[in-house]
């Protein structure tokens, strides 16, 4: 593992397969009655959230506190940030207090690398989104996800997704998920194809190693997994598509494009879920939507990234051995 996780382009597949193994051994933690390991225990890890944040803010402080780290949050909201500090003041802040490690969200493309390259601060840093650039721990539960329900969490052990076909469809312009997972899963081996209106597909998305289509009836029959993505209104700043009713017809997955899919096939989706738009709340209830495990998954895959970075050497045994 590199010093810190800023973009899932930056993984061997041998990193991401040991990430994957690790979170594996974390999800076994997760089991027992008492769930906390002394891994980080006397670390201190600082959440520097400027932009909103739910699942991911959620899930990186119960990794932390897992892991027996000690935890800050940070909100730019009500910080010094509203008054007009900058980055590197509050990197400098941070670094005074002794952080041992960052996990920074910043709308800004670019803030993450900034600030692990700049010397302000000497601690990894893990991207948890920046713009519409990166979110590699997304991509990694999302793997994590994929290679549990596909092959199976002992058969998956030391496995990659070769051979593996996944399907991202929506809004693929402002996703930093569309592009963090198709860097990873082609890491992994997998074949993947983004369906999207050409208006929601980003200039140079065909030089990505990944297939384009604009039509989502015919990529279901051979998808082993269908990740929808949302319309990030709140990033639009033009109309990309005639109405939503129209949207929702030609991209959104219903019960009858469900039934198109492979028996074994899963639905996924990184959430918030927009239902009756990109998702109709019958697939989104069904038994092959993955959208709770990839909650879940997403603490334990995140509990690994801490571990491998703060905790972790060549020398220690992994979790449970």
């Amino acid at each position: 593992m590199k010093r810190h996780l800023i973009s899932a382009a930056d993984l061997t597949r041998d990193d991401a397969v040991h990430i994957l193994d690790t979170a594996e051994e974390m999800a076994r933690v997760g089991d027992r009655t008492v769930k906390k390991l002394p891994a980080l225990r006397g670390r201190t890890v600082c959440n520097l959230f400027f932009e909103d944040s739910t699942r991911t803010r959620i899930s990186f402080e119960a990794a932390e506190k897992r892991l027996s780290a000690d935890v800050i949050n940070f909100a730019a909201k009500g910080s010094s940030v509203s008054k007009g500090e900058s980055l590197k003041d509050t990197a400098q802040t941070l670094a005074a207090m002794g952080v041992d490690a960052v996990v920074i969200r910043h709308s800004a493309s670019g803030a993450p690398y900034r600030l692990a390259t700049s010397g302000w601060i000497d601690a990894p840093v893990i991207n948890a989104g920046d713009g519409t650039h990166q979110h590699p721990t997304q991509a990694l539960l999302d793997a994590f996800t994929m290679r549990r329900r596909l092959i199976g969490p002992d058969a998956g052990l030391g496995q990659d997704l070769a051979g593996k076909h996944v399907t991202i469809v929506g809004d693929v312009l402002h996703s930093r998920v569309a592009r963090s997972n198709v860097d990873l899963l082609h890491t992994l081996g997998a074949h993947v194809t983004l369906v999207a209106p050409p208006t929601l597909l980003p200039v140079g998305a065909a030089t990505w190693p990944c297939e384009i289509s604009y039509d989502l009836d015919s990529a279901l029959p051979k998808a082993d997994a269908v990740m929808m993505l949302r319309v990030q209104r709140e990033r639009m700043n033009a109309a990309f598509f005639p109405t939503e009713r129209e949207y929702s017809r030609r991209y959104g997955l219903d019960a009858d494009r469900m039934a198109k899919m492979p028996d074994h096939a899963i639905v996924m989706h990184p959430g918030p879920m927009v239902r009756g738009m990109e998702i109709t709340a019958e697939v989104a209830d069904s038994d092959r939507c993955t959208v709770t495990e990839q909650v879940a998954n997403g603490v334990f895959t995140r509990m690994a990234v801490l571990y491998l970075l703060l905790g972790g050497n060549a020398n220690e045994p992994t979790p449970g051995q």
